[in-house]
Order: structure tokens, then C-alpha cells, then sequence
């Protein structure tokens, strides 16, 4: 390539290289935030008509899009902004995809060296800008034609970094000379029938046999616990080494293991509660599948058990909060529930006593109906209601995207065993950034999407609403509305120090009419007070025809920790019930009172 090229052909000829070499990879959705100096990849991106580009119009959105077009496929999608603070805009994004482990591809155009600390506008210092949450970072300097060797194997690598064992978001920053628009010239040949410049050769993700029937002699007659989180990409082999050990499956609702299954457990959260089923129940071991729940109550009594705990990951994550895990074990969750199975079988060594595993099965019972019950009795609408009507209602052909704080604890703590939506949350980070954007995204990967919100995520992500009523997607909003942020109600500052002082400094009050929000963005919406209306919205949400729907349901904070101590009291009232009826059913010197 000759080195004369004029600046606009060699911004172009790079950008066009690297988009090509990214379809070779398997690129099929950009995200694009509108600006300038991004203009020669923003033209190479739109000029490829097989790729399909979103616009959104506000970075810090067009991040979480990204984000939740990768949670849900698995497949790093492109975010492209333009230089200075708008690129500063993706780093909640680029931060909840490192600590969550979603692929990410993210370019940052900017100006070239010469126009740095001489004050040119929409310039700072974007050199490692998100610094360690970035998995890979490289800054190619702007397009030179000596340079065009590399090119292609720069968007390779980019994109084998951000899909690696442990996936995860990668930065390239590129800088621009002007002009900016120009005309791409011949690209740099790339590898026959269309490969990639680079691949990684598979590694065979197997347990090995050793280690399994290490495992499968010392857990066999033991009593021990699975907890199946995000992460799990076999749901049967997990359940059925569950079984095979006689061992409960504590199942968050994002591990997909919270079926009907003699081995899955639903309501641990609830029942572990109970100061004496939390003692009766404790484990000698605990096998840490994936991502962590985000029940305090369960990741509390793990860390207090004293048991030999072991953590599965496919990616090898330190994912190790309670700081007790003997040992890390870096492969996919189905492969190591395989490989203990068989293990199990091949050495025909016996299975724990069934005691163990009908005791949990007996409690959890007990206590879904409990909850069933409780549910039903109450007068008026709650936030419990919502998130169990919510799950019954998405089907199990769509996706449910449940935002943090209290919507992603409801749908743990309190929703039935059943087939029903895969449940997709932002839990590397856990902040209300970019809820309405992420569940966007997973939207506009194909999936019909619910998304369970708050008010206060509402309005903090409010612009990843704008166009959405426009695109091409199958959204159901479900919003609970209770003036503030629901989760402080329950911290002990709402009653040390209380009253008006934890209304204005924790509380999060605020007093916007998010129904006027919803529907100033032209979004259908229902309101709903109380369980009737919470009933027929719901199926009006599951029978629109609408791109995006919503439902507001108006709830009170000061009355929802009131119900959520009301359905607790109710599980612990129905276990002492069973107990007295069918004498201990924990173990031996363990009655429940």
C-alpha cells in the first residue's frame, strides 16, 4: 500500500479492514453513539449490509446495548463513540461487562497525538481510559500505510481477548486525522475462504479423571450442597449429579436449574431464615457453581457452615466473596458435573443417604406453598406479587431481564419452580446503570424480552428509552413504582436514624410520574394498584402486539417490608407446622419449633 495515500483513504481503508476482518469473526451487531471523529468507522460499519447497526443516541446507553446484545448471545458486540467525554460514558458499561464476564468490543475514536494538551476540543486523555476493567487495550496511533500489515490481525485479536475463557470487554482506542470521510482503497488481503487472521484452537474442557474420582470418593455419603449460579450451561447434568450425591440444588433463577426436579431447591433464601433449619442443614461440603445468588441470607450461611467449599468457573473467576473456597476449578459447570457423574457410576459408589436430599425437598415444599398461600391472602398489590406474576406470565421462550436492588432479591427469594423465561441480570457490578439499556440490547438480539424495574433504575436510565418504540423488538416493561428505592426500607438506617432524615439522605425519594415518563417516549401503558389490575396487566403485556408495552404497578415502600416480614413469618409458621406433624425432619436432634 503506497505510503502517498491521502489521509481520508487511509482512515477509510483502515476501518473498512478491520470491520471485514470482525465479520470474519463472527460480528453481526454494532452499537453506534452519533458523533464526528468516529465518521470513518461509523461510514465502514453502515456500508457492510450484512451487519445490523443500532443507533442510540446517548453513550453511556449505547454501552449497556452492547453490553445486553452480548449477555444474551454470548457474542461480543461493537460500541463505537466519538472522542472526550463520550467516551468516558461507556465505563459503567465496560465495568459491569469485566466483573460479569460478557464479551465487549469497544472503540473509542480520538484525536491524533499532535492535538493532545494543546486544548483542542473534545480531547482528554483516553490511554487505558478504563484502566483494569478492560480486559485488552491497544492504541494503534492514526492509520498509516506501513502499518497496514497489522491491521487485520489488530480486530483479530481484539475480538479473541474479548471471548477468551474468562470473555470480557476490550478497548481499542483509534485515533483520527482529518478529513474524515473518505473512500476505502484496496484492503489488505485477508485468509482464504473467509477465516479469520487469527483463531484460538479449542482446548478439550473436560474434568480430569483424576480429579473426578477424587472428588466423586471423598462427596459420595457426604452432605453437601450445590449452588448452581450464572454460568450454568448444562441444567440436567447439574441436576442430575445432584441427585446422584443426594444433594439439594440451591438454584438462583438465572442458573436455569430452577425446574421441577427432585434436586432443585427454590426457596433457600427463605427457608434458611429459620435459625434452626440453618443450623440442621449445615454441609460438609459446598460446590459453588458459577456467578453467586444474590441472597445475603444463603452466601452468609455458606461462608458460617465451616464446609469445604469448591468453586466452578469456566473462565477460572475468582468469584470468591466469603473468601473460603479450598480450591478453583476452571471449567465449564456441565463438563465438571459430567465428569463427577460419571465418575460416581464408574466407581458404583453409593449415594448420600436420601435423608438429606427428601429433608430439603420436604422443607421446599413447604415452603413454596407457604408463599403460595401468603401471596394470595394479601389485600393488596405487592412487589412480591409482581415479580412471582412476572416469571409465571414471560413463558419460557423469552427472556427476562431483572434489574438490581430489589427486583433481582424478589424473583430469587419468592419465585416458584417452573420452565419458565431465562433470567438475565447485570450482577458483575450490581448497579442500576443502564438497566433499560441492557434489557434493550437483549431485546435487539432477537429474544422477547421482559424487563422487571423500579422507578429510581427507570429514571436513571431514562434515555435507553429514546427510539425504543421504533425498533425492532418484543419489550414488556414492568415497573414498580414506589416513589424512591425500595431496598433501603429494609437497611438498618430506616430505623437508626429513621424518619426524615433517612427519607432525604437514603430513602431516594422522588416524584416524577413515570407513567408520564413511559408514554412521552410513545410506549403503551397500563397502570395497575391493586392484585386485579396487577392480574389483567400482566396479561395484557403477554398478549400486546405492540414492539414495547408497559405496566406501572403503584406500590408502598413502608407497606413492602412489612409483607416481605409477613411472607417469611409465614414459611417459618408452616415449617414448624410440618415439623411437629412429621416429627424432625433436618437430622437427628434437630426438631423445629
Amino acid at each position: 500500500m503506497s505510503e502517498l495515500l491521502p489521509v481520508a483513504v487511509l482512515n477509510a481503508t483502515f476501518c473498512a479492514t478491520v470491520v471485514d476482518e470482525w465479520l470474519r469473526c463472527g460480528l453481526t451487531d454494532a452499537v453506534i453513539a452519533p458523533g464526528s471523529r468516529s465518521t470513518p468507522l461509523t461510514l465502514a460499519l453502515a456500508a457492510r449490509s450484512e451487519l445490523r447497526t443500532h443507533v442510540v443516541l446517548d453513550e453511556r446507553s449505547a454501552g449497556f446495548v452492547a453490553l445486553g446484545l452480548g449477555l444474551a448471545s454470548g457474542r461480543p458486540a461493537l460500541v463505537v463513540t466519538t472522542s472526550g467525554t463520550a467516551a468516558a460514558e461507556l465505563h459503567a458499561a465496560v465495568a459491569e461487562a469485566n466483573a460479569a464476564g460478557v464479551p465487549l468490543l469497544v472503540c473509542t475514536a480520538d484525536r491524533p497525538p499532535e492535538l493532545h494538551g494543546v486544548g483542542a476540543p473534545q480531547t482528554i486523555d483516553q490511554t487505558r481510559l478504563f484502566g483494569t476493567a478492560a480486559r485488552w487495550f491497544a492504541e494503534p496511533g492514526p492509520p498509516s500505510a506501513e502499518a497496514a500489515g497489522s491491521w487485520r490481525s489488530l480486530a483479530a485479536r481484539a475480538w479473541l481477548e474479548a471471548t477468551g475463557s474468562r470473555p470480557g470487554p476490550v478497548h481499542l482506542n483509534l485515533a483520527f486525522r482529518e478529513p474524515l470521510v473518505g473512500v476505502p482503497g484496496a484492503l489488505p488481503p485477508g485468509r482464504v475462504h473467509g477465516r479469520p487472521w487469527h483463531t484460538r484452537l479449542p482446548v478439550d474442557a473436560v474434568l480430569p479423571a483424576a480429579t473426578a474420582a477424587e472428588l466423586a470418593r471423598r462427596w459420595a455419603g457426604a452432605d453437601g450442597v450445590l449452588v448452581a449460579g450464572a454460568g450454568v450451561d448444562d441444567v440436567d447434568a447439574v441436576l442430575e449429579l445432584g441427585a446422584r450425591l443426594g444433594w439439594p440444588v440451591l438454584a438462583d433463577p438465572r442458573s436455569g436449574c430452577r425446574v421441577v426436579h427432585p434436586a432443585a431447591v427454590a426457596h433457600a433464601d427463605a427457608l434458611l431464615r429459620i435459625p434452626a433449619v440453618a443450623d440442621a442443614l449445615r454441609p460438609s461440603f459446598v460446590v459453588r457453581l458459577g456467578q453467586p445468588p444474590a441472597s445475603k441470607v444463603l452466601s452468609t450461611w455458606l461462608a458460617a457452615s465451616g464446609a469445604e467449599s469448591l468453586l466452578v468457573e469456566e473462565g477460572g473467576a475468582w468469584l470468591d466473596p466469603g473468601h473460603d473456597a479450598a480450591a478453583v476449578v476452571a471449567v465449564p459447570v456441565g463438563a465438571f458435573a459430567h465428569g463427577v457423574t460419571e465418575a460416581l457410576v464408574a466407581a458404583a459408589l453409593p449415594a448420600a443417604p436420601s435423608p438429606v436430599l427428601a429433608r430439603w425437598r420436604a422443607l421446599d415444599d413447604t415452603a413454596a406453598g407457604a408463599l403460595s398461600g401468603a401471596v394470595a391472602d394479601e389485600p393488596a398489590v405487592s412487589e412480591v406479587a409482581v415479580a412471582r406474576g412476572v416469571v409465571a406470565r414471560a413463558g419460557a421462550d423469552a427472556a427476562l431481564f431483572v434489574s438490581s436492588s430489589m427486583p433481582v432479591r424478589d424473583v430469587e427469594w419468592f419465585a416458584a419452580r417452573a420452565v419458565g423465561p431465562r433470567v438475565l441480570a447485570n450482577r458483575g457490578a450490581n448497579g442500576i446503570d443502564g438497566v433499560v439499556s441492557t434489557a434493550v440490547g437483549v431485546a435487539l438480539s432477537g429474544l422477547p424480552t421482559w424487563l422487571l424495574i423500579g422507578d429510581l433504575a427507570l429514571l436513571h436510565d431514562v434515555n435507553g428509552l429514546l427510539g425504543v418504540s421504533s425498533r425492532s423488538v418484543r419489550l414488556r416493561l414492568v415497573v414498580v413504582d414506589n416513589a424512591g428505592g425500595g431496598i433501603f426500607s429494609f437497611l438498618p438506617q430506616a430505623r437508626t436514624p429513621g424518619g426524615q432524615v433517612f427519607e432525604r439522605f437514603f430513602g431516594t425519594a422522588q416524584d416524577v410520574d413515570v407513567l408520564d415518563v413511559l408514554r412521552s417516549h410513545a410506549i403503551p401503558t397500563a397502570v395497575a394498584a391493586t392484585p386485579a389490575e396487577l392480574d389483567a396487566g400482566l396479561a395484557g403485556l403477554a398478549t400486546a402486539t405492540d414492539a414495547v408495552a408497559a405496566l406501572v404497578v403503584r406500590t408502598d415502600r413502608a407497606a413492602n417490608v412489612v409483607h416481605h416480614d409477613r411472607l417469611h413469618q409465614a414459611v417459618a409458621r408452616a415449617v414448624a407446622a410440618l415439623s411437629e406433624s412429621s416429627g424432625p425432619l433436618v437430622s437427628p436432634g434437630h426438631g423445629l419449633t
